[in-house]
């Protein structure tokens, strides 16, 4: 039994204070904290703090022998009794019958007698995939001779109606080769209907085919509709002058017919300046 020292009146010095220190981590089985210090020597924090530097700098430099592990205790371990009743082996699962192949009948030929011909079939060349829509059959162009049998009764009509109403204007047989063919002449009235019909057939192509340029095609377009109109109304002034009995033509039809022909030249000439425009 120990008993209790009464505390002194100075603190004790840290080289007084490290045995017992070292008492006390004995005791303890381990380093023991600043409060404990605190509490077990009665000194203040930075003397507990500088005992516990001392104390854990001794411990450093001679470690303790680590105690060596206790021994875990034997027990013994009952035997398994075997199994008195041997696994039964899995039973073998026999193979499917595989079936023969089946060779296919000779087809009969007209004799009753089978061919015996071998066909052999060769694997298709590979064939290059192409991507988009497949191209559906070929559209068959549409035959133009119902338009050349629609055409021959009009240009018989046109082309009468034109002549006639030429000569009612003054258009009739000239010799244009005058001193040098004199037997040569010609009836200055077909100009009309080859020069207008010609022309409006012409302006029509421009305008409906639709590769000349857009000023082209805008030309194209409003001067076919005025030659289609004027020919139009050519032939019924023809044909309300002859019901009529009329021999000659009016001043005003005659001016308009005899500025036909220089009309189509200005139109066909400027239609063809504007269709070159896009190529230079």
């Amino acid at each position: 039994m120990t008993t209790a020292t009464a505390p002194s009146a100075y603190p004790p010095p840290i080289a007084a204070l490290l045995p017992q220190a070292r008492d006390l981590a004995d005791r303890l089985g381990h380093t023991p904290s600043r409060n404990a210090l605190m509490k077990e020597f009665k000194i203040g924090a930075p003397k507990a703090t500088a005992v516990l530097e001392a104390l854990t700098d001794t411990d450093t430099e001679a470690p303790a022998e680590p105690e060596p592990p206790a021994a875990r205790p034997l027990h013994l371990v009952p035997d398994l009794e075997p199994d008195t009743e041997p696994a039964e082996p899995p039973t073998p699962v026999e193979p499917l019958p595989t079936a023969a192949p089946v060779e296919p009948e000779p087809l009969p030929t007209g004799a009753g007698h089978p061919d015996t011909t071998t066909i052999t079939i060769t694997e298709p060349e590979h064939i290059p995939h192409v991507s988009g829509p497949r191209p559906a059959g070929k559209a068959r162009k549409p035959r133009s001779w119902p338009v050349v049998l629609l055409a021959l009764p009009a240009f018989v009509a046109i082309w009468s109606g034109w002549v006639g109403l030429g000569e009612l204007t003054g258009f009739g047989v000239v010799h244009p080769l005058p001193g040098i063919l004199d037997s040569f002449s010609l009836n200055t009235a077909i100009t009309l209907p080859i020069g207008v019909e010609t022309y409006a057939a012409y302006a029509l192509a421009v305008w409906l085919t639709g590769t000349a340029p857009v000023a082209a095609r805008r030309f194209a377009r409003w001067s076919a509709i005025g030659s289609l109109v004027f020919g139009g109304l050519g032939q019924v002034a023809y044909h309300l002058l002859t019901a009529a009995g009329i021999t000659h033509a009016p001043w005003w039809i005659t001016t308009a017919v005899a500025c036909l022909p220089v009309a189509v030249l200005g139109m066909g000439a400027a239609l063809a300046h504007l269709i070159q425009a896009n190529h230079e």
